[in-house]
């Protein structure tokens, strides 16, 4: 799978993609993550790839000059190495009034061969550049961040690690919050007695249905004190 991810702060990344799950998967030939410089598609000397809106107001937007030209160089790219990607890649803007990225959007995006991610900035795009480039436009929660570089990592993150191979253990994401529609159940480990604080019996006696049943009670009681829609919608 490769991403492509278009931004004025490439430096950003460094750390994200030094460590852990993101680094092996890019070592092992998983993923393959690229970082594109937007200001190399500016047309001006000065590198310029935002102006002021027209009609007025504060801030200022991305024009779309520069940014069909950096999709339309990824896409490019990837033909060249024959990426067998629908669209030639999906395009995603990380912005604040996109949709709320989940869970089954991450393992949506999984499936993909190509995925192309705009770090949104300032006070957005051009509108011409939704209208006419971007599949879908992605929020990390309602609260407003100073780029989408950092939602652009949780994307990658949580998409890299359903991908075959990327994890020790392929079991591991089965279980996890979301993944079953509810959040996680309670875990322990050793020692068995903490503080006067016990592991519950169920956890030791070694019967695996009931083990599992306490799990999905856990669980379950969980999601409903702290996020009952997701019962609902599991229901559904």
């Amino acid at each position: 799978m490769r991403f492509d991810i278009i931004t004025i702060f490439p430096e950003l990344f460094a750390g994200a993609f030094d460590h852990g799950i993101i680094r092996r998967a890019r070592q092992t030939g998983i993923v393959d993550v690229r970082l594109v410089n937007l200001r190399d598609f500016a047309l001006d000397r000065h590198r310029s790839v935002d102006d002021r809106p027209y009609g007025g107001g504060e801030g200022m937007v991305l024009m779309p000059g520069p940014l069909f030209a950096a999709v339309e160089s990824c896409r490019g790219a990837a033909r060249g190495r024959d990426i067998e990607a629908t669209g030639d890649g999906e395009v995603i803007l990380l912005s604040p009034q996109g949709h709320l990225w989940s869970q089954p959007m991450a393992r949506a995006l999984a499936g993909r061969s190509h995925v192309i991610l705009i770090c949104g900035r300032y006070e957005g795009v051009d509108q011409r550049v939704l209208d006419a480039l971007v599949d879908r436009e992605v929020s990390i929660g309602d609260f407003i961040l100073s780029g989408g570089e950092i939602p652009a990592m949780v994307v990658l993150d949580s998409v890299i690690r359903l991908l075959p191979g990327a994890l020790g253990n392929e079991e591991s994401t089965k279980n996890e919050s979301f993944s079953a529609g509810l959040l996680d159940c309670p875990h322990y480990t050793r020692p068995a007695e903490f503080r006067g604080m016990p592991v519950p019996e169920v956890l030791l006696s070694g019967n695996h249905a009931e083990i599992e049943r306490w799990r999905r009670s856990k669980a379950l009681a969980k999601t409903l004190a702290r996020r009952p829609e997701l019962v609902e919608t599991d229901d559904k």
